[in-house]
């Protein structure tokens, strides 16, 4: 078991002239662990043990995605790991600049790195398929589409940088608002829709599901790659050029990156953090009122780019408190440590969860037994499942963290 000394070490050890964010470490991994447990089985326990009781259908509703329209904790997994993608970049640049790289060799790595994130997530994407799956809505692909715009905009003043993430977002909103679908795709939409999804109407129509803008690019460009059967649309609605307004998403994480690492006192940091979530709401909210743009997170529409920053926003300015707030006490507070030794390797614990969670589940029960997770009752079942399978995935990290052991692209 880890002592205070060693999480010291850590937090020392993380503490070199990077100036690593601790908070964002903690960030991340509480990200990344909420992710893992899949929901942790809430769902499946309220159905079965609390299905008239009013918390637990709220509870369950956070552990899931919205409809479309609408926002809920789960859908704040993918804005969170975007914005943390900008937030991390001020500090990866200052580090690199600092060993003497120069320009070239940084947009040659961004490169490098952009390529990477796409082709691991068509390979985790293409797992399980007997053929390559080539499609880009995986998140590690949206980061990867987006990450080069973002890191030359690195080099930008905090002024052209918001202005960029406005107008990206504008052009965004005005490239849906122009379009037309055709009868022909309008019909081939309502046929694959279930009888009781309710369609946008009016303005905001044009942001519905499988006749908006990013779906019909879907329908020329995912077809140029080679597929089994011909691309028509996506189950969920998610669409490759989702990754244009995430850009904008990882600008504002970004913007808040170069905050924190400015000279600025520790209570304007946050309020400046605290300020931009109540705008980014606000503003999301008000676009969706209006009826000029719904927030529908699967085609990370403008004002849900806006909405979803702003509780990013809020989520980030809690961790600063809780964790950078308490300065050198850190080292001694136990509870930073399990989501920094997470969060210091996401991409392992990405990999992990997406290709072994079965194996792990049914490793369980061979060695264990095939009533391990019954220890509960029944109805407790999926829960101890998938929390069971999450403290195995980050056992795995955790010793990772002991030999040194992280995985960075």
């Amino acid at each position: 078991m880890e002592t205070t000394s060693s999480r010291a070490t850590l937090l020392a050890a993380t503490s070199s002239h990077s100036r690593r964010l601790h908070s964002l470490d903690a960030f991340r991994g509480a990200t990344m662990l909420l992710m893992a447990s899949s929901g942790m089985g809430i769902a499946q326990l309220t159905a079965s043990r609390y299905p008239d009781s009013p918390f637990w259908k709220w509870l369950a509703h956070q552990c899931g995605h919205s409809i479309w329209v609408g926002c809920t904790l789960w859908d704040l997994i993918q804005p969170s790991f975007m914005f943390m993608v900008g937030v991390a970049i001020p500090y990866s640049l200052a580090k690199r600049q600092s060993q003497g790289a120069g320009v070239v060799r940084l947009m040659s790595h961004a490169l490098l790195r952009s390529m990477t994130l796409v082709l691991l997530a068509v390979f985790l994407t293409s797992t399980w398929s007997e053929s390559t799956q080539w499609v880009f809505t995986n998140v590690l692909a949206q980061i990867g589409l987006g990450y080069p715009f973002v890191f030359a905009l690195a080099y930008a003043r905090p002024t052209w940088q918001f202005i960029a993430a406005l107008v990206i977002l504008a052009g965004y909103w005005m490239f849906f608002a122009m379009y037309v679908p055709t009868e022909a795709e309008l019909a081939s939409a309502q046929a694959a829709l279930p009888s009781h999804w309710n369609r946008l109407s009016g303005f905001a129509a044009h942001w519905d599901i499988h006749t908006n803008a990013a779906a019909w690019f879907d329908r020329w460009f995912l077809n140029i790659f080679p597929r089994d059967q011909p691309y028509i649309f996506s189950l969920g609605g998610y669409q490759t050029l989702n990754f244009i307004p995430s850009i904008a998403t990882m600008v504002f994480g970004l913007l808040a990156g170069e905050l924190l690492r400015s000279e600025r006192s520790y209570p304007s940091k946050v309020k400046w953090l605290m300020g931009s979530g109540l705008a980014g709401v606000a503003a999301g909210l008000l676009l969706q009122m209006s009826g000029l743009c719904p927030m529908a997170k699967p085609i990370w529409t403008p004002s849900w780019t806006l909405f979803s920053t702003g509780w990013v926003c809020w989520l980030l300015a809690v961790f600063v408190v809780l964790v950078d707030g308490r300065g050198p006490k850190v080292a001694s507070c136990w509870w930073p440590y399990p989501l920094i030794v997470a969060g210091m390797n996401p991409i392992t614990l990405y990999c992990l969860w997406h290709n072994l969670g079965g194996f792990i589940n049914r490793s369980l029960q061979i060695h264990l037994g095939a009533n391990i997770f019954h220890l509960m009752g029944d109805d407790f079942v999926p829960v101890v499942e998938r929390l069971s399978v999450l403290l195995v995935l980050w056992l795995i990290v955790a010793w990772m963290h002991r030999q040194r052991i992280y995985v960075r692209i």
